[in-house]
């Protein structure tokens, strides 16, 4: 479903991704771990067309997007929620969600968005500034998915977000999986919360994927070795 070939990118002079290659399947969820600097959200930034690639090549669901620009991306089926989660703190909670839907015929908030999130329900007339973190994670997620992707990208969801809210989002990205059959790629440094999603786990270093296995297979003490600075 997501296919990453030999991606480059550079700021200026200096080279971030060094040849990354790595590819998602159909209803399945990938985790991308490293520590905060070795290219996570450059290379999520990539994916989505926020960032140019020097070279390289990315296609979703056999549609090759590496050139294309992000709105075209996500009408190509990427939807992105990028680190800080980005939601609009003046608009309530449904206006947030309406944002995602500017393709859609009916904007009408599907019923089966709030099912996942009816914490979203409850406060859907709230401004989105006045929500907690972890709901505001819960409403860039639900932001994302009314586009209706094919590849869901989240750049460290748990990031300040309580223990009990880490595990309700990892309930809901899988069931999300299972109800919509969709690709879900997560960066993380979280390793719990990567085993609780994750059916395979990459490890990136300095710009390069140096690391991989699947969940029944993880070596947690090597992946925390690579996590602990």
């Amino acid at each position: 479903m997501l296919q990453v070939k030999d991606l480059h990118v550079a700021y200026g002079q200096s080279e971030a991704l060094h040849g990354i290659s790595f590819d998602a399947n159909a209803n399945e969820t990938v985790a991308i771990m490293g520590r905060n600097g070795m290219g996570k959200t450059t290379l999520f930034k990539a994916l989505m067309g926020v960032m140019p690639s020097k070279s390289g090549s990315i296609s979703v669901a056999g549609n090759d997007v590496s050139r294309d620009e992000s709105f075209r991306r996500v009408a190509k089926g990427i939807a992105y929620v990028p680190q800080g989660r980005m939601i609009f703190p003046t608009l309530s909670v449904e206006e947030n969600i309406l944002t995602g839907m500017e393709n859609a015929k009916h904007r009408i908030v599907p019923l089966d968005i709030y099912a996942l999130f009816p914490v979203l329900w409850e406060m859907r007339r709230r401004k989105g500034g006045n929500l907690s973190g972890g709901q505001q994670q819960q409403l860039a997620i639900a932001r994302a998915l009314v586009s209706e992707p094919k590849v869901l990208l989240l750049d460290e969801p748990t990031e300040g977000i309580q223990p009990s809210i880490i595990k309700d989002i990892a309930k809901a990205l899988n069931e999300i999986r299972k109800l919509k059959r969709i690709t879900i790629v997560v960066s993380e440094q979280v390793l719990s919360f990567a085993l609780d999603v994750a059916d395979r786990l990459f490890v990136i270093e300095g710009g390069r994927l140096v690391h991989e296995t699947t969940r029944a297979d993880t070596d947690q003490q090597r992946i925390k070795s690579y996590l602990s600075v």
